[in-house]
């Protein structure tokens, strides 16, 4: 039986953010493939977080700058160590390359920190994007990281196209795998619940993730009291895992304006809505919140960037929309013409089950690592850049590393 070890950011939370849905996937593709799969992290357990052990993997507290974690690799010897974000394999990818050199290096991106960040500043200093990542420490790190491991999953084809061509890295050490997903039949479609059966609008989002807060802020002041004045029974739900006290401050009960926090099940609240609404105005990666409004039949606005890397070719679920105008007409439109959001509905369900379908990805992702594993030798001889990157990181980071190892014990 093959060895996995994950090195997580934090533990996953499949019911709070898009990205612990993403980690279950997969690990449930790694358990399909029979592996032994060890999670270990550095973060403290939460309540919302997934119950592992449950599902037979084995899971871990270890410590940065710790020589115990080198013992813990030296005990399990893992065949493939899969990093969740490119921090955790600064932190970790020489201690793995210097005690398991043979061992497959996975890094799954979640989705481009560097571009993320650089969309955010672009929208409040009114720049662009590619002036600010071109020239950003976070892009040179993330990039870097990306070029030392043997694979890096990259979750939208517009961040791998742009990996691609602003940053020319080889396409051998990158994988297009987005979310891993069951397809919506016949039968499930015509389960979940019609139109009349449904009622408000839906926000939903982890809020310790900065866009999430803005879009919530920007529905508060700009969307709604206008989408109100034409629709005064409709209500807007807004849930979200970690709301601070400034969300909760945009409860207004009497504007129907509804901030209910961390729903403990978020499908359910999503299905019974009628319109998922998500203005959003910087991030990246895939929106988790307007997948998961597909799956359940929900129809949706959204922005560019928030359809981004989403429908491809396909006809959105509901509207992309340019202003704000636009963006609060058609959230009307949809509310209140059934036959528009039955067909709309459709487009989601074609998204998921074209796009998404999870046993066409799996069968694409075994491939790959197989062609990796069969001959890793020649596939790193092409990634001489990485074997650069290496070989400078391990020096700084292995004597700064021993610097705070001793620095801790003079402490003890």
């Amino acid at each position: 039986m093959l060895k996995l070890l994950v090195i997580g950011y934090v533990w996953p939370e499949p019911k709070s953010s898009a990205a612990g849905t993403r980690m279950m996937q997969l690990l449930d593709f790694f358990k399909n493939e029979d592996y032994q799969i060890t999670f270990a992290t550095t973060a403290r357990k939460t309540r919302n977080k997934a119950d592992l052990e449950s599902l037979g993997i084995d899971t871990r507290n270890i410590r940065l700058n710790d020589p115990e974690f080198d013992a813990f690799l030296e005990d399990l010897m893992p065949d493939t160590v899969l990093f969740d974000r490119f921090m955790m394999e600064e932190q970790f990818g020489w201690r793995v390359d210097t005690i398991c050199p043979d061992t497959l290096k996975i890094l799954d991106t979640e989705d481009l920190h560097f571009l993320r960040n650089a969309r955010q500043q672009a929208y409040k200093q009114k720049g662009t994007a590619q002036e600010i990542y071109l020239d950003s420490d976070l892009a040179k790190r993330e990039v870097a990281a990306i070029y030392r491991c043997d694979l890096s999953l990259i979750i939208s084809e517009k961040e791998f196209s742009l990996l691609t061509s602003d940053f020319q890295i080889p396409q051998d050490i990158l994988f297009y795998l987005p979310f891993l997903l069951k397809p919506i039949f016949e039968s499930d479609q015509n389960n979940l619940p019609a139109y009349p059966d449904r009622k408000d609008f839906i926000s939903i989002g982890n809020f310790l993730h900065e866009p999430n807060w803005s879009a919530v802020l920007y529905l508060k002041e700009k969307i709604w009291p206008e989408i109100r004045k034409k629709l005064p029974e409709a209500k807007m739900q807004v849930y979200g895992a970690y709301p601070s006290q400034k969300v909760l401050n945009l409860h207004n009960p009497e504007e129907n304006f509804i901030v209910n926090g961390w729903v403990e099940d978020s499908q359910e609240a999503t299905k019974n809505a009628r319109v998922c609404l998500a203005p959003i105005h910087y991030g990246a990666g895939l929106k988790g919140k307007l997948v998961e409004a597909m799956q359940q039949g929900t129809v949706s606005v959204t922005t560019k960037i928030g359809a981004e890397g989403i429908n491809a070719e396909f006809e959105w679920n509901g509207y992309i929309t340019q202003s704000d105008k636009d963006f609060i007409q058609k959230s009307i439109d949809l509310y209140t013409d059934r036959n528009h959001w039955e067909t709309k509905q459709k487009s989601g369900f074609d998204i998921i089950n074209h796009r998404f379908n999870k046993e066409v990805h799996h069968v694409n992702f075994r491939q790959k690592l197989k062609r990796i594993l069969t001959d890793m030798k020649f596939h790193r001889s092409k990634n001489f850049t990485g074997k650069m990157l290496k070989h400078h990181l391990h020096r700084s980071t292995y004597f700064m590393s021993r610097f705070i190892e001793e620095k801790n014990k003079n402490k003890n």
